[in-house]
């Protein structure tokens, strides 16, 4: 089954970063929503055992709109190797689901969506 939508996820290591990561993909109506959250990290890199504060990123994300969406963080993320991985949603509220689609597209696809109800936070 194809997923209804994706959970696009990266980190970066400030928030200013994570603002601009988040603000800009909304913007290009490359993502329905941004999420930003502080993150406490450890990783291997580098052949040693890495400690950090970071931001992780969620980005909710119509199927079709993935590839244009990854390529615009790979252009806005400073690491030399972020992470970038998509988690797919095969359930949701319909009027949630469609409120995502209307709102992340290829980049190709320029038309406006129109504003979805009200439906509280995302």
């Amino acid at each position: 089954m194809a997923p209804l939508f994706l959970l696009v996820v990266t980190t970066v290591g400030n928030r200013d970063e994570a603002r601009t990561l988040a603000r800009t993909l909304v913007e290009r109506g490359l993502a329905a929503c941004a999420q930003i959250s502080a993150i406490e990290s450890y990783y291997a890199w580098q052949g040693a055992v890495e400690h950090d504060a970071e931001f992780r990123v969620l980005f909710k994300v119509a199927a079709v709109a993935y590839d244009a969406a990854e390529q615009a963080i790979r252009e806005l993320n400073s690491y030399e190797l972020p992470a970038i991985h998509a988690i797919p949603i095969e359930r949701a509220w319909e009027p949630y689901r469609a409120w995502v689609d209307a709102h992340s597209r290829p980049v190709a696809d320029t038309a406006i969506p129109p504003a979805a109800p009200d439906v509280g936070a995302v």
